[in-house]
């Protein structure tokens, strides 16, 4: 058995584990930076970290597997920038890590990681036609034929995020309860969905005034306090999980139609409120789904979640295959 050390660069998450071939971790280091200095705290926090990891680790290492969380060249080995983090333009990755720790390194998308995870070992296994993504401080997308992965031509592909839906959140603003009646206006699905746009909103001046339950916390708000919401019955955060459901599913309705994909998997830290979430998104899609593709598919929980960059990452060495 090979043993590896694998790394997530997210947006918010930093993560190292060591592992074997087959994505079993032995060993993990997880933090979230303030990132003042965007990059360079990512790459001070992984230079002293993952030498630490090397020198203790009791196993032999002699590869290095990263999931970055961004567009990647991996024609190149270069990051083509970071939709969340400042400092990644054109930054070459993967000479950087050969350079600082002398091992080899692959470098891939941290949502091809995670999907490699759930295709392996989760809750994509088996499906020939499997598409992963993540509803996390950004939104990513990956997609696997016949387990391997669709890398376009070398810079990614299905980057679900980056596609587009109707903008129904300027109704909101002041508490208004409009739903879709900004007709014409759209928006990136990640700028809309994501965790972090979700709290960005919730926490904009008056955005949630009519809603008594998030009114009560006085403190900013998170993801999780329009779960709670949801679950005690607050009429605001019904609508606006309605809402961002019915936006995700419009978007992995396309991705459906253009895939045919038979499993859909979502993980990252959204994807946490569970059934109140998916329920959602399941009943959406079955008013946007393409005739051919109703009764053909699944949509379901990633079975890693905060693990799936790491264990996808740790088998990418061994098992990833470009299409």
């Amino acid at each position: 058995m090979e043993y590896r050390l694998a790394v997530e660069i997210g947006g918010t998450k930093q993560q190292i584990a060591v592992g074997s071939e087959e994505g079993d971790i032995i060993d993990k280091r997880s933090v979230k930076l303030e990132m003042k200095r965007g990059s360079a705290d990512i790459l001070d926090w992984l230079t002293s970290n993952v030498s630490t990891m090397l020198e203790s680790a009791e196993c032999s290492i002699n590869k290095i597997c990263v999931g970055f969380g961004g567009p990647f060249d991996t024609v190149n080995g270069r990051a083509i920038c970071s939709i969340q983090v400042p400092g990644w333009d054109d930054f070459s990755i993967t000479q950087w890590f050969c350079d600082t720790f002398h091992k080899e390194t692959l470098v891939l998308n941290d949502t091809a990681a995670g999907g490699m995870a759930e295709l392996y070992k989760g809750a994509g296994a088996g499906s020939p036609c499997f598409f992963y993504t993540n509803i996390g401080t950004g939104i990513g997308g990956s997609l696997f034929i016949h387990k391997k992965f669709f890398n376009g031509t070398g810079r990614g592909a299905f980057y679900l995020g980056n596609t587009w839906v109707p903008d129904w959140t300027a109704d909101r603003t002041g508490g208004n309860t409009g739903t879709h009646s900004s007709a014409g206006k759209s928006i990136r699905l990640e700028k809309i969905c994501s965790g972090k746009s979700i709290e960005e909103r919730l926490n904009r001046f008056d955005y949630a005034a009519s809603s008594p339950y998030l009114k009560s916390l006085g403190r900013p708000l998170t993801c999780f306090d329009l779960e709670n919401g949801v679950n005690a019955g607050d009429s605001f955060c019904i609508r606006e999980l309605d809402a961002i459901a019915d936006s995700f599913a419009l978007g992995l309705a396309n991705v459906l139609a253009c895939s045919g994909a038979d499993t859909i998997a979502i993980g990252g830290g959204v994807a946490k409120m569970g059934d109140i979430l998916f329920d959602r998104i399941r009943a959406a899609m079955r008013k946007y789904e393409f005739i051919a593709n109703a009764g053909t598919y699944k949509i379901v929980p990633s079975i890693f979640m905060d693990d799936a960059v790491l264990v996808g990452a740790l088998l990418s060495v061994k098992y990833l295959q470009y299409i």
